[in-house]
């Protein structure tokens, strides 16, 4: 899931900047513009001059998510092709026509973005597209593989991507005080279910079936008060979680998308879609 790695999403409820204490009225409206993993929510509970300190596991309330829909418009869809074929030939050139000179860059601080650079420079430094490990295009074509869209209240006119899933915001809230947990820590089935299994491989046992919930997501590392449970080999495509039992197992990483993620965001005009800003990145 991408606690770990780059991802092309971002813009989530200004409650997520801080914790999940601090949510927006519902799940089901519009978020506003909001820092993603690279300006995270305040760690948990520090031990004495230590680094934050994993609650253990626990069992929690079920909360049911419902998975966005894809964006409805042909003309998205032949602009994510474009931007997908931009990605492919790292087309700087290219990428410069299709991203508005107004590109925003939202941080925890506000807006990030360099008014006196075009849109590209801004662009090219909130993902990383000059680096020389070439992540900013991976992330500019992950962003074009995703087709939800939701507005944003401040800004008219702009949609971001990807839509974020909606959820009982209260009860979520509940299960992050009930665990010690933040919003950064929870996720959910991207697929509509999810197999957990008892070791970070396909072909471990399966020791529960998860619906379409919020999952609580756990660090590399013995899990405290965990048993018999060893964390996964390093390059695994598995991540560890706690069950609403309470169980601690393993589902594979790309069956998980995460609460807490970066957006790519779009405004349509008369003369087609742009890019128009980015919330999140270091």
């Amino acid at each position: 899931m991408p606690h770990s790695r780059p991802s092309s999403q971002t813009l989530i409820c200004a409650a997520l900047a801080v914790a999940l204490a601090a949510t927006c009225a519902s799940a089901q409206a519009p978020r506003p513009l909001a820092p993603g993993p690279g300006q995270a929510a305040p760690p948990g509970p520090r031990g004495p001059g230590g680094p934050p300190q994993v609650a253990p596991p626990k069992p929690y309330k079920q909360v049911p998510v419902t998975l966005p829909q894809p964006y409805n418009d042909p003309s998205f869809d032949a602009f994510r092709k474009q931007i997908a074929d931009i990605a492919s030939h790292k087309d700087r050139a290219g990428l410069a026509k299709v991203v508005a000179n107004t590109f925003f860059w939202m941080g925890e601080k506000g807006d990030k973005a360099n008014k006196r650079k075009p849109g590209i420079d801004n662009l090219a430094a909130a993902i990383g597209l000059d680096g020389k490990d070439g992540a900013g295009w991976e992330i500019l074509a992950e962003a074009a593989g995703e087709p939800s869209l939701e507005p944003i209240p401040d800004r008219k006119g702009v949609m971001c991507s990807p839509a974020a899933p909606t959820y009982d915001q209260k009860a979520a809230e509940q299960n992050a005080k009930a665990t010690g947990t933040d919003f950064g820590d929870w996720g959910f089935p991207t697929k509509g279910g999810l197999d957990v299994h008892a070791a970070a491989g396909a072909n471990s046992p399966v020791i529960e079936k998860l619906g379409a919930i919020l999952v609580r997501v756990m660090p590399d590392g013995p899990p405290p008060g965990a048993q018999g449970s060893a964390p996964p080999p390093p390059g695994a495509s598995f991540v560890r979680v706690v069950t609403p039992s309470g169980k601690v197992g393993y589902v594979a990483d790309d069956a998980l998308g995460s609460l807490d993620i970066d957006q790519v965001c779009y405004a349509k005009d008369a003369a087609g879609w742009k890019i128009t800003g980015y919330a999140g990145g270091n």
